[in-house]
């Protein structure tokens, strides 16, 4: 860029840094310097989509009536697809017109209904750590962010309520994700029942992202919150495809809920796209409508690379790594070995790119709360995942040595 040009994006230096993408550069630089580098970083699914999705894409990519503008909202048969999914699997009813609009992937429909909706002066709750767009969604819309701690030793909901009582103007909107990324906390309709009374009493409107509503384990069903009665007066969820169905490069996601709340989100998105391409759109549908048997042989083969992971971190004698076994996501989140913990999260990733091989996301980069830990992204095959294996606990001998 010319040193001539004075033009100042003000919205550009409310951004912090991305810290996260500076393991992913360190990573890049030492595959292109032939290093076999094993990338558990960044959560980009590897399964392929499946086979029947792709064939009906690729069918309805023939038809030229697919070739032209789709509608911003989604298609009719792919909102009461959406609505049918809901009430199959959350036996949640939803109304396909007005309560249910298809988006580009989660994060654009949650970064585009903030944009809608807040402004200077709007404070909105976000836990930390979170995924990064919960909060950057707020500063590009040009709000006040008050972060929550989310942690093992504290009560979410008491420290939400305290961060209420503290601030002034009153929050108007309260982002929260469960399954969580990236700590895979997961919850209990219990939990949801505690929000929703909370948000009605204190008129917040509640974005819950439901990314990992499918990638569950050992049991564990991850509610709705959709499921609890009055949600929908406060309430929308996003949930994709992108995990259950391993459609990640397709951008294919939903949301559905408070009647008035989808109409901002429709209204922003008729100004600013015209909606996922018709034919992946119909793909969605058939993802959604078909065989169902796909996403249960994703979640195994996530359970196994967990277990494959923590397993062999796990095993007795040096170089041990006992970390606790998430119920949900595709992550594993990862308490620092208290030997390495005075260096912080983002020097003991590059230790373990540098010396171990394995690129990991810091806890730093999901906020200051994810400080002292680390997030694994199960993102490569078991053969792969050993080898992370072989090289951390390699690392962790020589380094205590």
């Amino acid at each position: 860029m010319s040193d001539e040009f004075r033009h100042d994006f003000h919205k550009l230096n409310r951004l912090p840094p991305y810290i996260l993408s500076e393991v992913t550069e360190l990573t890049r630089a030492g595959r292109r310097a032939g290093e076999d580098i094993v990338d558990l970083g960044m959560g980009n699914p590897d399964l392929p989509t499946p086979k029947h999705v792709v064939d009906k894409i690729c069918q309805a990519a023939q038809d030229p009536r697919n070739h032209r503008y789709s509608s911003s909202q989604g298609l009719p048969n792919l909102r009461a697809g959406i609505t049918e999914w809901y009430a199959r699997r959350h036996q949640v009813d939803l109304d396909p017109d007005s309560e249910a609009v298809a988006v580009i992937g989660a994060k654009e429909g949650l970064s585009h209904f903030v944009l809608m909706t807040i402004g200077p002066g709007d404070v909105v709750l976000v836990p930390d750590p979170a995924y990064p767009i919960h909060q950057y969604s707020v500063i590009i819309a040009g709000g006040d962010l008050r972060k929550v701690p989310l942690t093992e030793d504290t009560d979410f909901i008491e420290n939400l309520e305290q961060a209420v009582s503290r601030t002034w103007p009153r929050p108007k909107m309260l982002i929260i994700s469960f399954p969580a990324n990236p700590t895979t906390h997961v919850i209990d309709l219990a939990f949801f029942e505690r929000i929703v009374s909370f948000a009605r009493a204190n008129d917040l409107m509640v974005l819950h992202d439901f990314a990992y509503a499918e990638i569950a384990f050992d049991g564990y069903k991850p509610p709705s919150i959709l499921e609890v009665p009055g949600a929908k007066d406060i309430a929308i969820e996003f949930v994709s495809l992108s995990k259950s169905h391993s459609m990640a490069g397709w951008r294919v996601g939903f949301a559905c809920g408070n009647s008035q709340m989808i109409h901002a989100l429709k209204r922003i998105k008729s100004y600013l796209d015209y909606g996922m391409p018709q034919s992946i759109q119909i793909g969605a549908i058939t993802a959604l409508r078909g065989p169902q048997d796909c996403v249960q042989e994703n979640v195994a083969i996530y359970q196994e690379r967990r277990d494959v992971l923590i397993d062999g971190l796990g095993q007795s004698g040096q170089g041990t790594w006992k970390i606790e076994k998430p119920l949900a996501t595709m992550f594993v989140w990862a308490p620092i070995p208290e030997p390495f913990r005075e260096m912080g999260s983002l020097e003991f990733s590059k230790r373990l790119l540098r010396e171990a091989g394995v690129a990991v996301s810091p806890g730093i980069g999901f906020g200051e709360q994810g400080e002292g830990f680390v997030r694994f992204a199960l993102v490569e095959n078991k053969h792969r995942i050993r080898q992370a294996v072989r090289g951390i606990r390699r690392f962790l001998r020589e380094a205590r040595a």
